[in-house]
């Protein structure tokens, strides 16, 4: 598992800012989203307008070289997730874009349409995505990041943030809670480190003054003289 950091993120968004996958790749880490959940959505499951959610109901595998559709495989990844003003802004915006030049190809963008789909509008193969995506994490000097990794991104700067586990465990789809935080506990000593920063900020500095008095009157006068010789 590799990690990126805030800094590493925008390192790597700005290397692919002129890269065709870019719109996935920023919906990926603002998302949370596995890959070939990724590469299942349509239109009609992104809502950046009322809800701001994403519905994730059908992901997109490569089996034996074919790529096929199919529901996702448990209750629990099969969900609605909550989206960040800022990639619900983005996707508006990536959308009508998709609008606009489906029209000068003389077509219109329809809710079954995928949301990222190839140059052709056809399925994203996932090994292509993989492949590119390594290209582009080198090149931004990000080394052994794979994309999946947006995805461990996503959930480790969420917990560090202080979101509650139970929430982030529903944004990523998994059985339970338990599951997550033995996923990211290589996070909590930071996030102990943190919490303990907070809680030094609210509670008042400790007085011993009165303290050390009340031992020393409960103290015996041979221990006052050890005391004092040590």
């Amino acid at each position: 598992m590799r990690t990126l950091t805030p800094e590493e993120v925008e390192i790597l968004l700005r290397t692919a800012q002129d890269s065709q996958y870019y719109p996935v790749i920023y919906t990926a880490v603002s998302s949370g989203l596995r890959q070939a959940e990724l590469l299942g959505l349509r239109w009609r499951d992104i809502d950046p307008d009322i809800m701001l959610s994403i519905s994730v109901s059908q992901v997109l595998y490569k089996r034996r070289g074919t790529c096929e559709f199919k529901e996702p495989k448990t209750s629990h990844s099969r969900r609605l997730v909550a989206m960040t003003p800022k990639l619900a802004a983005f996707l508006r915006e990536y959308k009508q874009e998709r609008k606009t030049l489906w029209r000068e190809l003389g077509k219109e963008l329809g809710l079954d349409d995928l949301v990222f789909p190839n140059a052709e509008g056809k399925p994203l193969n996932p090994s292509v995505l993989s492949h590119n995506f390594g290209k582009i994490a080198r090149k931004a000097g990000l080394q052994d990041v794979r994309f999946h990794d947006l995805r461990h991104t996503f959930a480790s700067l969420m917990l560090l943030r202080g979101v509650p586990a139970k929430v982030i465990s529903e944004a990523l789809g998994h059985a339970s809670v338990a599951f997550t935080m033995d996923t990211y506990s290589h996070i909590m000593p930071g996030m102990q480190s943190d919490a303990m920063a907070l809680l030094d900020g609210v509670l008042p500095d400790g007085k011993n003054s009165k303290a050390s008095k009340r031992i020393y009157a409960n103290f015996t006068p041979e221990q006052d003289i050890i005391l004092r010789i040590n």
